[in-house]
């Protein structure tokens, strides 16, 4: 018999402690946007974690940061647009890492990419599975990652890419629109809102909403 098999997204918020750590005079800030974490392979016999991510942000501003971080052992930026591009990194296995992958990869579980990292230490994952083995999972996690279930169903399709399909200024839109109500039902919110906040023309930022708001219904339905 085959058993069933349940999608789980979640989101991790690590502590600092737990956090990829970047010297202050280095630390990109605001300049670096969110990374997507496409592919990866690890070699424990040589300690070493490889991966590929497509990140938005400025690629000057990560490339220092990247280049002050000591577990990195070499990478590539490649360019895909003004706020775009893809990193290549090989880095050093960091037990700070395993405190959390580590608890997926010891479970009959399948991480489906792209695994996505936030600014403040937030990751946002979709797991496959039995779901006894996700159920496990989430209680394996230590106490001071906090874990935050954010859907659970019946997988049918993969997700696209959200660092793909948006700009760094479509997605800072949309951020800002659903903070500000203007996605409830009643909206809390107007256009001018919005725009106030992005500090842009109402035009600017309904066009900013519409090819974001796009990207993401072609992502939903992509099969």
């Amino acid at each position: 018999m085959v058993a069933d098999v349940q999608s789980l997204d979640v989101t991790l918020r690590l502590p600092p402690e737990l956090q990829l750590s970047v010297p202050d005079p280095f630390a990109p800030g605001d300049d670096f946007v969110r990374e997507e974490l496409l592919s990866w392979h690890t070699r424990e016999d040589e300690g070493v974690q490889y991966f590929l991510s497509l990140v938005v942000g400025d690629i000057a501003a990560v490339r220092e940061a990247v280049e002050a971080v000591d577990a990195v052992r070499r990478f590539d930026l490649s360019p895909v647009d003004d706020d775009r591009f893809y990193a290549y990194v090989a880095m050093d296995l960091r037990p700070e890492d395993d405190a959390w992958f580590g608890v997926l990869a010891a479970r009959r579980v399948v991480v489906v990419p792209p695994v996505v990292f936030g600014p403040d230490g937030e990751i946002a994952l979709t797991v496959l599975g039995d779901p006894e083995e996700l159920r496990r999972a989430v209680a394996e996690f230590p106490d001071e990652i906090a874990v935050e279930v954010d859907r659970v169903s019946e997988h049918d399709h993969l997700p696209g890419s959200l660092a793909g399909r948006l700009t760094a200024r479509q997605f800072e839109a949309v951020e800002a629109a659903r903070d500000l109500g203007y996605y409830e039902v009643p909206r809390e919110a107007e256009l001018a809102d919005v725009a106030a906040a992005l500090d842009c023309t109402q035009s600017t930022a309904s066009a900013l909403l519409r090819k974001a708001e796009r990207a993401l219904v072609d992502a939903a339905l992509v099969r």
